[in-house]
């Protein structure tokens, strides 16, 4: 049970990223084998003894797309811990947010200013027509460090947002808190497709969808897959659009750590058989030459309750009433200081509006 418990707890951070729960050490050599790895952050490094803190964890998710598709990163989250390896801070990068995305001599791409959601795709062109999330992961790293001044990713992994619902529906939904209304910009209340205006085929509608519309409503409710999924991926209608999207996304995250470790799970092998399979074929992941069970028990410390959910205060920018993108306050300068001094939480006692609300 002391090894269930603490695989299960040491691997939240992974499970975060479509990672994996691990029961036993025979569990743990059956499916770590399960979970894809591959060089994503560029010049694997050798493996050290021991995965100790500061680190930095660069988590990233896109949809499913086939290979013929340019891959965009619809979700950026890094995971902070602290040297004292007891707590997880996680903040989110806007992806409309308009940076400076450096040259990448893989593809050609010359480097230029766009928003951060581009750099995977501009990092991911093979040269055949044909598209590797897994390299554009490398540019979108070297973005991120570029903008936050972090200087290397300790470990990263790309999250398929259909892995996540497959996940939640093996651990049999998940209980999460919604704090303000939503509508679903492409679900209908039984959770079939939204019908699409005939007129809108080209992709050039900003709403292409028509009909009744999902809701959720505040209160707490316990969600299938399909709903958690539906719920953290809307933007639209929200007063604060993509930073109201941005804390869902955090909160579904620590919804599910603590669904992860309820009992419903850990004392179900049938249950963790089924999360474990799911969880194998949603994540990519690159652990610096560690694998997941190496960061599992590296971060065993951490549960649901350590997490400390933050948002970057921001704005829209326009330019003749043109959306441009997203905006970061000046303030997040030192935000990004305190990251890389490992001083978040003098940071954050100095600045307690970088906390998000309803965590």
């Amino acid at each position: 049970m002391w090894a269930r418990l603490c695989a299960i707890s040491g691997c939240v951070l992974m499970l975060l990223s479509g990672g994996a729960l691990i029961t036993g050490q025979l569990l743990m050599a059956r499916y770590a084998g399960a979970v894809q790895n591959k060089d994503l952050l560029g010049g694997r490094a050798a493996k050290v003894s021991d995965i100790m803190g500061p680190l930095n964890i660069l988590l990233v998710g896109i949809d499913p797309r086939n290979d013929e598709q340019t891959p965009l990163s619809d979700s950026i989250i890094i995971v902070h811990v602290p040297a004292a390896m007891d707590q997880a801070y996680l903040f989110s990068i806007p992806r409309d947010l308009v940076v400076d995305i450096p040259p990448f001599d893989k593809t050609g791409f010359r480097g230029g200013r766009s928003k951060i959601n581009a750099a995977m795709g501009y990092g991911s062109s093979l040269g055949n027509g044909k598209h590797d999330p897994a390299q554009g992961f490398e540019l979108l790293a070297q973005t991120v460090q570029r903008l936050t001044g972090i200087r290397q990713f300790d470990a990263g992994a790309i999250v398929n947002f259909g892995g996540f619902k497959k996940i939640v529906d093996a651990m049999g939904g998940v209980t999460l808190t919604v704090d303000q209304h939503v509508k679903s910009e492409h679900l209908q209340p039984d959770g079939k497709p939204r019908p699409r205006y005939a007129r809108c085929a080209d992709n050039s509608c900003a709403h292409p969808y028509y009909g009744p519309q999902a809701e959720y409503r505040p209160g707490t409710y316990h969600l299938a897959g399909w709903q958690a999924l539906d719920y953290v991926r809307q933007r639209y209608g929200l007063p604060n659009g993509d930073y109201d999207r941005q804390r869902h996304q955090q909160q579904f995250i620590k919804a599910m750590a603590q669904q992860a470790l309820s009992r419903d799970v850990v004392t179900n092998p049938v249950t963790l058989d089924r999360v474990l399979k799911a969880a194998g074929g949603a994540l990519t992941f690159d652990g610096k030459g560690h694998s997941v069970v190496d960061w599992g028990f590296a971060l065993k410390n951490i549960r649901s309750a350590n997490m400390v959910l933050i948002k970057l205060p921001g704005k829209s920018l326009y330019e003749g009433g043109d959306y441009l993108g997203e905006g970061l306050d000046p303030s997040a300068t030192d935000f990004f200081a305190a990251v890389t001094r490992d001083s978040l939480a003098t940071f954050l006692f100095e600045h307690p509006e970088y906390f998000s609300n309803n965590a």
